[in-house]
């Protein structure tokens, strides 16, 4: 019994061993990734140098080249990253030019923040102490000690700046257990506790 599946303008079959096994390798990437990320991460090929915290890994988010990517010391890879080492464009310029190809390594510095749904492009290299914002495209290099953002992401402010501006409205509560940091923000913001 077979399924068909659109794909392109074709048509695609797909047996159910097929689904199933699909289906299983999923389950199971699913469990790995939250049992252990960083192993998970790690079996996949990317070079973790230190300490890394994934919030919502999944395979996808390595792309087709993962053991081109490395990733330093106290880093924070949020919910949706994206990690792009090649250049999709040239599949269409293949007709042409068969031998046409462009991939190119992706490395994170130490002590990085990357904000959520970020992409970072082939060849980009992340300095250290770096914090990218949300929603960012990171097609050039970014510099030790900057915070960067936008399509495509630019230098905003250095590290240092970003740090004297979230002291100047921090709330002081960042070092508190989860449940008694949240306590404390209901009773700063009037949210009834419950």
């Amino acid at each position: 019994m077979t399924h068909r599946h659109r794909c392109g303008a074709r048509l695609v079959g797909l047996g159910v061993s097929s689904r199933v096994r699909t289906i299983v390798r999923r389950v199971r990437d699913h469990l790995a990734a939250s049992r252990d990320p960083e192993a998970f991460v790690r079996s996949l090929g990317v070079n973790l140098t230190g300490r890394v915290r994934f919030y919502g890994v999944n395979r996808a988010m390595f792309g087709s080249e993962p053991w081109l990517i490395t990733i330093g010391d106290n880093v924070y890879v949020t919910s949706e990253v994206q990690f792009v080492t090649h250049d999709g464009g040239t599949l269409i310029l293949r007709k042409e030019h068969p031998e046409l190809d462009w991939t190119a390594p992706i490395v994170i510095g130490d002590d990085v923040y990357i904000g959520m749904r970020s992409m970072i492009l082939a060849g980009v290299t992340i300095g250290n102490r770096c914090v990218i914002g949300a929603g960012s495209v990171v097609t050039r290099d970014i510099p030790d000690n900057t915070v960067a953002a936008g399509v495509p992401a630019r230098p905003l402010r250095s590290t240092d700046d970003y740090l004297r501006r979230l002291q100047a409205k921090s709330l002081g509560i960042g070092h508190l257990p989860v449940a008694v940091k949240h306590a404390e923000m209901k009773r700063i913001y009037g949210v009834p506790a419950g």
